[in-house]
């Protein structure tokens, strides 16, 4: 919950940063805009309070003689917003469902984000730069074109909203750290690990050399993991290919750079252009 809390506490501080530049600007659509969805991420925040204590109750209430409103769930961009934030890499939104199921409250089928990438796009063209961040598709360093299938958050710079040959395994190790200092958080004993945050867990560990202890047995999918095992195997790895992935994605954002105008550089060029722009230097 405490997760929730500070994600949404920061997504409305932003929001009321932005309308206030947008009074200033005189643009009352956008500022229409951002009250109304200022006012989803206030009734997403009041209804996690309504999940605890008294007022986290069965949705009918007899004593009142009315039936309780459901709880609000965050809006599915915001929750990718927070397990990307987590993450810090760009993930296609099978891990993001998992991890979210494994470290966060409530459900995020990726069934939910078919379509979430190009209603940004689409709100972002219709009014640039209206919401405090948007949830971009990561760009090939190849021909800067959108990546298949892998979300950013528009605020990331730009080296980082980039893969390239060796991005994905730099990407997955890191992830493996950064969702095993998540669960070392919340979680005061392996044992007490939820089932999606075991099931996460080892499928870092299973494919990382040296993130299994030696007398680990792995056929017992019961059997705790040593997270700081696993942590420690992954930045290990990291260490080889980080220097080559962050010089090749920083050679790629020096060419959107040049090439790119803005909406380019979050969505990635247009497709007629993709190939032309790959050995443009």
């Amino acid at each position: 919950m405490q997760e929730h809390l500070d994600a949404l506490e920061k997504h409305m501080q932003q929001l009321q940063q932005a309308m206030r530049h947008a009074q200033m600007q005189r643009d009352q659509g956008q500022l229409k805009e951002l009250r109304a969805e200022l006012r989803r991420a206030q009734r997403s925040y009041d209804a996690l309070f309504d999940r605890d204590g008294d007022t986290g109750l069965d949705a009918e209430d007899p004593a009142a003689g009315r039936t309780r409103p459901a709880v609000v769930q965050m809006p599915a961009r915001e929750q990718v917003h927070q397990v990307l934030t987590l993450l810090t890499v760009p993930a296609a939104p099978k891990l993001i469902s998992a991890v979210h199921e494994a470290l966060f409250a409530g459900s995020l089928p990726a069934t939910r984000l078919a379509t979430l990438r190009r209603d940004e796009e689409r709100s972002y063209r219709s009014a640039p730069m209206s919401r405090p961040y948007y949830l971009c598709p990561a760009l090939t360093s190849d021909h800067l074109s959108p990546a298949r299938a892998l979300l950013t958050v528009s605020v990331w710079p730009l080296e980082e909203r980039i893969v390239g040959p060796l991005s994905a395994r730099v990407h997955f190790l890191t992830s493996a750290v950064k969702i095993t200092e998540a669960v070392e958080r919340l979680t005061a004993e392996p044992e007490t690990m939820t089932l999606g945050a075991r099931q996460l867990v080892r499928h870092y560990a299973l494919n990382i050399p040296g993130a299994l202890s030696a007398d680990h047995h792995l056929q017992d999918r019961s059997a705790a993991l040593d997270l700081a095992l696993l942590r420690e195997a992954a930045q290990q790895e990291l260490a080889v290919h980080t220097d080559d992935d962050t010089c090749d994605r920083g050679d790629a954002a020096h060419r959107a750079r040049q090439q790119l105008d803005e909406a380019g550089q979050l969505f990635g060029a247009p497709f007629q252009t993709a190939r032309r722009l790959r050995s443009v230097t």
